[in-house]
């Protein structure tokens, strides 16, 4: 199996640091697993890599969209295989750094997904009548089993379900339970891990940096190109936070604070999605001295390549 290092751990813990320094370390190309940097125009509100982060190294996955575009985990998973691909071809590691759990998985396990032509927007108006708790009673009708892993007010993901079953005749459960859940690849999977206060602190920190490098700013260029709010690329945390405020509803300390509380929030799900989901080796991060976390996390890179 074709051998891939990923990166993976909460938001503001230092994964791109480290995805950069293991990319030099290894002759190395890196992709985003971050399901927000794929949009051009959003860097603030995603701490997307810088080129001077970069440091000369290849990242994929960043700017490929517009905010007015969708992406589903389906794309990405085509995407990201191809790129391993093309990364390995030219002699080369890849490296997949982020935090959007469901697409690395996605990518490296042995996912299959349902296609239909039905455009998402059919589905919205065939049900918009329907409220969240009877279109959940729907889906429960028709395919009970795709309910375990969806809340009731997910109404997109429910609507998605729902989709799968009218427009193919599977349903999404059945599917989903004929997949071995096997990894494709032989991967590394590096998890970076902080003490939660740290953590929360460099969150907090982080949220006052946006905000003081021009995160308001970015988001009324968003609002002047004619974002709204329903757009897969505004549900993202640091921009659905803006609505209300720019409905007059809230002041900008009111937005800092809330793209904060769901960040935090966010990481905690983040720990608890990696651990349930595969197999992470541990790394605690030395804030400090980080050249420290590199140094520990190259030592059993060099085993694992060894053999």
């Amino acid at each position: 199996m074709e051998k891939v290092i990923v990166v993976v751990g909460p938001t503001a813990v230092g994964k791109t640091a480290l995805g950069v320094a293991l990319a030099k370390a290894y002759n190395g190309e890196v992709i985003s697993g971050d399901s927000m940097q794929i949009y051009k125009g959003m860097d603030i509100g995603t701490a997307k890599v810088t080129k001077e982060e970069m440091q000369g190294i290849v990242h994929h996955q960043i700017d490929i969209r517009t905010p007015f575009e969708s992406y589903s985990v389906s794309d990405f998973q085509q995407d990201v295989r191809r790129e391993i691909d093309e990364i390995h071809q030219k002699g080369k590691m890849p490296i997949i750094v982020g935090g959007t759990g469901l697409y690395i998985k996605a990518a490296l396990f042995d996912y299959t997904f349902e296609k239909s032509e039905t455009d998402p927007k059919r589905m919205q108006e065939k049900y918009k009548d329907y409220s969240n708790e009877q279109l959940y009673q729907h889906l429960l009708e028709i395919d009970p089993g795709a309910t375990r892993n969806i809340h009731p007010n997910n109404r997109r993901r429910v609507l998605r379900a729902i989709e799968i079953y009218e427009t193919t005749g599977h349903r999404k459960s059945e599917t989903e339970a004929a997949q071995n859940h096997q990894m494709i690849y032989d991967a590394y999977v590096i998890g970076l891990t902080l003490p939660r206060q740290q953590l929360v602190e460099r969150i907090n920190k982080r949220v006052d940096l946006m905000m003081a490098h021009g995160l308001k700013e970015e988001m009324d260029d968003l609002i002047k190109q004619g974002v709204t709010s329903d757009l897969q690329a505004m549900r993202g945390i640091g921009y659905k936070e803006w609505f209300p405020y720019y409905e007059g509803k809230c002041t900008l300390d009111d937005v800092s604070e809330q793209i904060k509380i769901h960040s935090r929030q966010y990481a905690k799900r983040q720990y608890t999605w990696f651990n349930h989901q595969m197999k992470v080796n541990w790394y605690d991060v030395f804030v400090e001295d980080f050249q420290k976390t590199i140094t520990n996390v190259e030592g059993d890179v060099e085993k694992w390549i060894q053999l």
